[in-house]
C-alpha cells in the first residue's frame, strides 16, 4: 500500500505550488479512508485519493463543486486548486479551503429534529440544481444513482451468509420491494454518501456538507441511508416528512442502506467492531420501516 504522509505532501507543494511552500502541513484528525487528507497552514487542505477509483472524482469535484455551491443552502468544499501526479503519487489531488467544523460522527447535535429539517433542505435544493451535463452514474461513485441491481450479487452472498443471525426472509422482502421500486425519473443531482461523517457541526447546528466523491446526477434514493444510520424516532420522521419524494424511492433508499448494512455485518475482515454492531442496528430499523410502509 502507498504510504500518503505529511512527507509526501511538502513535496507535492514544494514542486507544485511553491508559494504554499512555507505552510505547515499535518494530518487532518478523521482525516478520512478513500481520501487523505491534510492541514495545508490554517486556511487550506490538501486532499489526496488512496486508491485509483477515488481519484476519478477529483476532476469532478473541481469541475462541479463551484457550479453547484451557489444553488446550496449550506457551505461545500471550495476548491483551490487541483495537482497533478508527482514524487512518486500516481493520481491527481486537490487543495481546498478549510471549513471550520466538526463531522457530526463526534459532534453533539443541539437539536436532531432542526439538524433532520435542515439537512432535508439542504438534498431538496441540491435534487432541483440544475442537473444538465452532469456526471451519470459510473466508476467514478461506484454506480451511486444507478439501479440496486449493481450490488444485488452482493446483497445475496451477505444474506446468505447472514442466516440465522438476522430475519433474512424480511431483509428479501425489502431487497424484492426495492428493486421493484424501479426509478424512471429525470435525473437529479445526488450527494452519494450523506453520513455523519461527511456533515459538519458548528455550535450544536449543521453547518456545512462536505465529500462529494461519490455525488452525480440520477436516482436520489443513495441520499436517504442516513434517515436510518444517523436519524431515530422523531428526527427520522421530520427528515421524511421534508423530503417531497414518494413511497418507492424511500423502499430503493431501504435497498440501498440494507446492502450497505449488511456486507459489513457479514463482517467483512478488518471491519470495526463497532461498524458492525451499527450495522445489525441499521438493519433492524430498516426491517422495521419496510413492515411499517411497504
Amino acid at each position: 500500500m502507498m504510504t500518503i504522509d505529511a512527507s509526501l505532501v511538502t513535496r507535492l507543494i514544494a514542486a507544485q505550488f511553491p508559494r504554499w511552500a512555507h505552510l505547515p502541513i499535518s494530518p487532518v484528525r478523521f482525516g478520512g479512508w478513500d481520501n487523505r487528507t491534510f492541514h495545508l497552514g490554517s486556511h487550506m487542505t490538501v486532499r489526496l485519493p488512496s486508491a485509483a477509483p477515488y481519484a476519478l472524482q477529483v476532476e469532478k469535484e473541481q469541475r462541479w463543486l463551484p457550479v453547484l455551491a451557489p444553488r446550496l443552502p449550506l457551505p461545500i468544499p471550495v476548491p483551490l486548486a487541483q495537482g497533478r501526479p508527482g514524487e512518486g503519487y500516481p493520481w491527481p489531488w486537490s487543495i481546498y479551503k478549510w471549513r471550520e467544523g466538526e463531522v457530526a460522527t463526534h459532534a453533539p447535535v443541539t437539536d436532531l429534529s432542526a439538524f433532520a429539517t435542515a439537512l432535508a433542505g439542504f438534498l431538496v435544493a441540491l435534487q432541483e440544481a440544475d442537473a444538465t451535463d452532469g456526471p451519470p452514474p459510473g466508476q467514478h461513485n461506484f454506480f451511486r444513482g444507478g439501479p440496486l441491481t449493481v450490488y444485488d450479487g452482493e446483497t445475496r452472498r451477505a444474506l446468505e451468509a447472514l442466516e440465522g443471525r438476522i430475519d433474512t426472509d424480511a431483509a428479501h422482502a425489502v431487497r424484492e420491494a426495492a428493486l421493484a421500486a424501479t426509478w424512471s425519473g429525470t435525473p437529479v443531482w445526488f450527494h452519494g454518501d450523506v453520513s455523519s461523517g461527511n456533515l459538519l457541526v458548528e455550535d450544536g447546528r449543521l453547518s456545512a456538507v462536505i465529500d462529494f466523491g461519490t455525488s452525480g446526477i440520477g436516482d436520489p434514493s443513495c441520499d436517504l441511508s442516513v434517515a436510518w444510520t444517523f436519524f431515530h424516532g422523531a428526527s427520522r420522521e421530520v427528515f421524511r416528512a421534508a423530503l417531497p419524494l414518494d413511497e418507492a424511492t424511500w423502499a430503493r433508499g431501504r435497498g440501498w442502506t440494507l446492502w450497505k448494512a449488511l456486507i459489513v455485518y457479514a463482517e467483512v475482515p478488518g471491519t470495526d467492531r463497532l461498524e458492525v454492531e451499527k450495522s445489525r442496528r441499521v438493519i433492524e430499523a430498516v426491517l422495521a420501516d419496510h413492515e411499517r410502509f411497504a
